[in-house]
């Protein structure tokens, strides 16, 4: 048998040892439990951040906004997270269970946040991120 071949063994054995470990299953079970619950309190919002008027208005403001800066914002859905980017910063609408947050991100890191009210005009959202 071959030192890899033995390594190969090895690592296997270890794997399997984990994945008896009941300590383990029991804190990925949890794991997993407390993200389902907040994924159901967090899902009204998301379904409203998908089809309220707001979020197309919001949209619509970015790319004028964006045109006039000669900047190009590109947008997309990555599962209930809408993410914004332009001029090398990232914007993320995120539902959450308290409702959706707006978070500025800037080389990975993320500068601030603060609740989106559905409610108010998305012009002053997408002024506030662009001319930051």
């Amino acid at each position: 048998m071959s030192y890899l071949d033995n390594l190969e063994n090895n690592l296997k054995a270890l794997e399997s040892r984990e994945e008896r470990d009941p300590d383990k299953i029991k804190r990925e079970l949890a794991a997993k439990e407390e993200e389902r619950a907040a994924a159901l309190k967090a899902a009204p919002h998301a379904e409203a951040l998908k089809t309220s008027p707001f979020t197309q208005q919001f949209l619509t403001a970015c790319r004028t906004i964006g045109h006039s800066q000669r900047t190009f914002v590109d947008f997309r859905w990555s599962g209930t997270t809408l993410l914004l980017e332009a001029k090398g910063r990232r914007l993320e609408l995120r539902p959450e269970a308290q409702g959706i947050q707006a978070v500025w991100i800037e080389g990975g890191v993320e500068i601030r946040a603060e609740p989106v009210d559905l409610d108010a005009d998305p012009q002053d959202l997408a002024r506030k991120w662009l001319t930051a």
